[in-house]
C-alpha cells in the first residue's frame, strides 16, 4: 500500500515545488515593478558603481583588509569617491551590494529627516554584541530609546559642569607626566584619565588607573577586543561565521571580569546604603537598579558607555596633542588665550569663552573624527535626496536592506566644503578674524563628529567640557611641547579612530 502511494506523494511534492516557485517568480516580478514604479515618481536613479576586479567583490574585501593593516582605510574609502566622479558609489563586497556616501543631505535624510526608516544593521549588532552586550550602541527600537533615557539624567548640565571631578583626575594625570624632558605618550595617559572620569562619573567609584600601573592591562584588553569586533564588521553577511580567536575570548573575559568587580562594588554599596544613593549626585548604576539588578545588563550598558566616555574623549584629546606638538603657531596662539586666566581653574563658562580652544577642537574633530565610519540599514524602500546618476546629483533609490555606509571622515575634508586646504590643520577657519574679510565657518550636517538625530550622542558636552579642561590645566602646567614622533598622522581604527602612533611628546614644565 505505502509503495503504490510513492508516486502520488513524489507528485504531490512536484506540484507543491512548482506552486512556489511560481509564487516566488509572480511577488518578485511584482517587486520589481513596484520599485520601478517607486523609482519613477520620484525621479531616482542608481548610484554609479566602483569599477571592480573579479566577481562577488572579492577583491574589494581584500583591499580593505590590506588597508586596514597598513592604517590607511579612512583614505582608501575617501579615493573610492574620488574614483568615480561622486560623493557617493555602489560596490559589492562578498556578495553584498553595499552604498557610500559623503554627502551631508543624505545623512540629514538618514538620520533625522527618515530616522524610523533606518536601523543599525544586524552586521553591526551581531558583531559588536559578545563585547559590548545589549546597549544604547549595540540595539534598536524600544531596547535602544530604553538605554538612552537611562543614560540622560548622566549628562543635565549641572553633572557636565562639574570641574571638580575633573579637576581631581587631570590632577593626578599632570602628576604622571615626566617634568625633565624625557618622552611621554600622552595618548596612553589620556585613555587611563577618561576611564577614570568615566567610571566615576557613571559609577560613583573611580578605578583610579592614573595612580597604579596594574590596570594598563585593561585599556589594551579593551583595544584590542574593540578591533577584533570592529574587523568582523567588514565581513558583512559573513561576520556571523567568523570564529573569535583565543586571544579576544581571553581579552574579552578580562574585560569583563574587569567591568564586573566595579558592578559588584557599585550593586553591593547600593544594598547596604537601602536603597539610597551613595553619592549626592545622579550616578548611573542608581537609575539602572530602578530597572535591574541583572548584572550583565548593568555592565553592557556601563561598557557601551565606556567606549563613548573612555574612547572618544581620549581619543580627541590624543589628535589635539598631536596637533599641538607639531604646529608651533597653534600651540603658541592657544597659550596666548589661557594666559588670561592667570594659572587659575577654568569654570563651565570660562572654557565656553574661549574662541580659540574650541577652534582647535573643532579642527581635531574635523580632520580626525573619532567615529569616521558609520552605517544604517534600510527598514523599507526609500529615497535619498542625492547620489543617483552618473554624476551622484539625482535622487538616490535604495532598497530594503541594503546597507548605506557613510564616511564623516571623507566629508569633513571634502574642498567644496571646507575650503582648497580641507586636508591641512587650521583652527583659525573656525574663527570670525577681525582683520579678515574671511568669516569662521558655520556648519551644518557637513561637520558631524557627534552623529546627529535622535541618536546624536548624548555625551557630546561632556566629551568638549572634559577634553577643554584637561587642555587647559595641561597648558598652565606646561610652557613648552616638543613631538618626538615626526611624520604624519596615522590612523589606528578600532570602534573609534585615534592616531596610531600614540602622542609622544616632551613637555617643559612651566616655573613658578
Amino acid at each position: 500500500m505505502q509503495l503504490t502511494s510513492l508516486p502520488h506523494v513524489s507528485q504531490l511534492a512536484l506540484g507543491l515545488a512548482a506552486l512556489y516557485l511560481l509564487y516566488t517568480i509572480v511577488t518578485s516580478v511584482s517587486l520589481w515593478q513596484q520599485r520601478r514604479a517607486f523609482k519613477r515618481a520620484h525621479g531616482a536613479l542608481d548610484a554609479p558603481q566602483l569599477p571592480q576586479k573579479g566577481f562577488y567583490g572579492i577583491s574589494t574585501f581584500r583591499e580593505n583588509f590590506a588597508a586596514v593593516k597598513e592604517h590607511r582605510l579612512l583614505e582608501w574609502f575617501r579615493q573610492r569617491f574620488v574614483t568615480v566622479g561622486s560623493n557617493t558609489v555602489q560596490l559589492e563586497i562578498l556578495g553584498r551590494q553595499v552604498i557610500s556616501t559623503c554627502e551631508p543631505e543624505n545623512l540629514k535624510t538618514i538620520l533625522a529627516l527618515d530616522f524610523k526608516k533606518w536601523r543599525l544593521s544586524n552586521v553591526r549588532t551581531t558583531s559588536f554584541w559578545p563585547l559590548l552586550g545589549e546597549g544604547i550602541f549595540t540595539t534598536n527600537g524600544h531596547k535602544w530609546q530604553t538605554s538612552r533615557n537611562l543614560l540622560r539624567p548622566n549628562f543635565v548640565r549641572n553633572q557636565v559642569a562639574d570641574m571638580g571631578t575633573f579637576e581631581k583626575h587631570v590632577t593626578n594625570l599632570i602628576a604622571a607626566i615626566p617634568r625633565d624632558g624625557s618622552t611621554v605618550d600622552l595618548a596612553e595617559l589620556f585613555f587611563r584619565l577618561t576611564v577614570d572620569s568615566a567610571t566615576e562619573f557613571l559609577f560613583g567609584e573611580s578605578t583610579h588607573s592614573l595612580l597604579r600601573s596594574d590596570d594598563a592591562e585593561f585599556a589594551g584588553a579593551f583595544n584590542r577586543s574593540q578591533a577584533h569586533v570592529a574587523q568582523r564588521t567588514r565581513y558583512g553577511f559573513w561576520a556571523r561565521f567568523v570564529p573569535s580567536n583565543n586571544e579576544f575570548e581571553k581579552d574579552r573575559k578580562f574585560v569583563h571580569d574587569f567591568v564586573d568587580y566595579y558592578v559588584a562594588r557599585g550593586l553591593k554599596a547600593k544594598q547596604q546604603a537601602d536603597g539610597k544613593s551613595v553619592t549626592d549626585r545622579y550616578v548611573f548604576v542608581d537609575g539602572l537598579l530602578e530597572h535591574t539588578s541583572d548584572p550583565v545588563r548593568i555592565r553592557s550598558e556601563l561598557l557601551n558607555i565606556l567606549v563613548a566616555g573612555r574612547d572618544t574623549t581620549a581619543s580627541l584629546l590624543s589628535n589635539v596633542w598631536w596637533a599641538l606638538s607639531h604646529y608651533p603657531h597653534v600651540w603658541k596662539r592657544l597659550q596666548d588665550e589661557l594666559a588670561a586666566l592667570d594659572g587659575q581653574e577654568p569654570t563651565f563658562e570660562q572654557l565656553k569663552d574661549f574662541k580659540y580652544l574650541k577652534a582647535t577642537m573643532n579642527e581635531a574633530l574635523r580632520l580626525w573624527p573619532v567615529v569616521p565610519l558609520n552605517s544604517r540599514e534600510a527598514t523599507e524602500d526609500t529615497i535619498l535626496p542625492l547620489g543617483g546618476g552618473p554624476d551622484g546629483t539625482a535622487p538616490l533609490f535604495v532598497r530594503k536592506g541594503r546597507v548605506v555606509n557613510y564616511s564623516v571622515y571623507a566629508m569633513q575634508r571634502r574642498t567644496d566644503l571646507f575650503g582648497s586646504d580641507a586636508d591641512e590643520f587650521r583652527p583659525e577657519r573656525w574663527l570670525d578674524e577681525p582683520d579678515s574679510d574671511v568669516k569662521g565657518i558655520r556648519p551644518g550636517w557637513e561637520f558631524l563628529p557627534f552623529n546627529g538625530g535622535p541618536r546624536i550622542c548624548l555625551g557630546q558636552q561632556f566629551a568638549l567640557t572634559e577634553a577643554s579642561y584637561t587642555t587647559v590645566r595641561l597648558c598652565q602646567a606646561f610652557s613648552g611641547i616638543e613631538s618626538r614622533l615626526p611624520g604624519e598622522w596615522r590612523e589606528s581604527l578600532t570602534l573609534t579612530c585615534v592616531s596610531g602612533d600614540g602622542a609622544k611628546v616632551a613637555l617643559t614644565p612651566r616655573k613658578l
